[in-house]
């Protein structure tokens, strides 16, 4: 299939560049002692992130697990062996606003969920600190940028306040490349990025770091120790393959990386241009000024289509291309970022240049086969 969606689970994440996957195959070759090479990987994740501490993770809803888990436990082993049982123990997290499906993992941690608040953006800090109890173990935040930067700093200051970690699920938060030290710099103190979207590494693998008390603590629940993460392994493969990913993502160019996203976006724009009962705008989803964008922001192509003049829904082509060979996915649900009444978003992000050309072609035989 053509991923014109973007960096989706569902869809496999992203593709791991040719030195990421040598990286992977080159590790597959050896045998290694695990919990040094999780050591040394740490160390690398903390030196880019700028926190005390990092672990690789089987994706960012392991590292929630962890959070979660080490957020109880502590370096208390006795409450490690009883996890995910928390009874007894203090084991509730204060979340403004629900933290949807993802509400699970911290959960399986052995976590009990409080909600204040109507979302995440919106809340006082008296409804966290009147929350607040003996049995509060952390306050945490589901991120988004740009929304969530005020709220979560608000959310920070309680948490320095009530001497609380705030631990930060910030999985799909890249780009911008910036997030990966500014949340630590801002006081939370663990956070939770994919490592398998942006980063380009295994589409399994995610990366917490944070302080270094509740970095351990997540370390001794998890793979290769026999406790509430075992069952969360990340191999040798996958933590040399993240960690080489990681490496390569902050060395990007990011402006030409978008350079280039925005150059295939105005190529499908003229291309689709006469295309009658069509219009085709560049978005940037939120973006206000240089440098400022809500993550993942990068320049997309919003096609909006006059579904009464050509008799067809944007669902309706959304399913043709999908059922075509290649398959190809683009936006078309309204949930998903871009995208508005009688339109469907296609986004450049992780498409070569071979793929541009056969999405050209084939939304505009899709769209030209309707004469309205």
């Amino acid at each position: 299939m053509i991923n014109a969606g973007g960096t989706y689970t569902i869809l496999g994440g992203s593709r791991m560049p040719p030195e990421v996957v040598e990286a992977w195959v080159e590790a597959s070759k050896s045998f290694v002692d695990m919990e040094a090479l999780h050591r040394k990987a740490g160390e690398i994740i903390a030196e880019v992130t700028g926190a005390e501490a990092g672990l690789v993770t089987s994706g960012a809803s392991g590292a929630l697990l962890l959070q979660a888990a080490a957020c109880i436990a502590g370096k208390d082993r006795e409450k490690m062996k009883k996890l995910p049982h928390s009874e007894g123990m203090p084991n509730e997290i204060i979340f403004p606003g629900w933290p949807g499906g993802y509400a699970n993992c911290y959960m399986a941690g052995g976590a009990r969920i409080v909600n204040v608040g109507k979302s995440q953006v919106d809340f006082a800090e008296e409804e966290i600190e009147a929350a607040i109890t003996e049995k509060t173990v952390a306050l945490g935040y589901i991120f988004f940028t740009p929304i969530g930067e005020e709220p979560l700093k608000r959310l920070i200051a309680v948490g320095k306040k009530h001497n609380l970690p705030v631990i930060v699920d910030a999985a799909a938060e890249l780009p911008p490349v910036e997030n990966l030290r500014r949340l630590i710099a801002w006081g939370a103190d663990l956070v939770a990025f994919s490592g398998g979207k942006d980063i380009m590494g295994p589409n399994d693998t995610g990366i917490l770091c944070g302080r270094k008390d509740l970095v351990e603590s997540a370390f001794m629940q998890a793979c290769p120790h026999n406790l509430v993460g075992r069952a969360l392994k990340v191999s040798k493969e996958d933590i040399i393959a993240c960690i080489t990913a990681l490496r390569r993502y902050v060395s990007l160019d990011q402006k030409e990386r978008r350079r280039r996203w925005e150059e295939v976006v105005k190529y499908w724009m003229r291309e689709w241009a006469d295309i009658p009962h069509v219009k085709v705008e560049i978005i940037y989803e939120g973006c206000t000024e240089e440098g400022k964008y809500v993550a993942q922001g990068w320049p997309k192509a919003r096609v909006i289509v006059d579904e009464k003049a050509l008799g067809v829904t944007v669902n309706q082509i959304g399913q043709t291309l999908w059922e075509d060979t290649p398959s190809i996915y683009v936006i078309t649900k309204g949930s998903r970022r871009g995208v508005i009444p009688g339109s469907f978003t296609i986004n450049p992000q992780l498409l070569n240049d071979e793929e541009v050309k056969i999405v050209v072609r084939r939304v505009k035989e899709v769209l030209l086969s309707r004469k309205g």
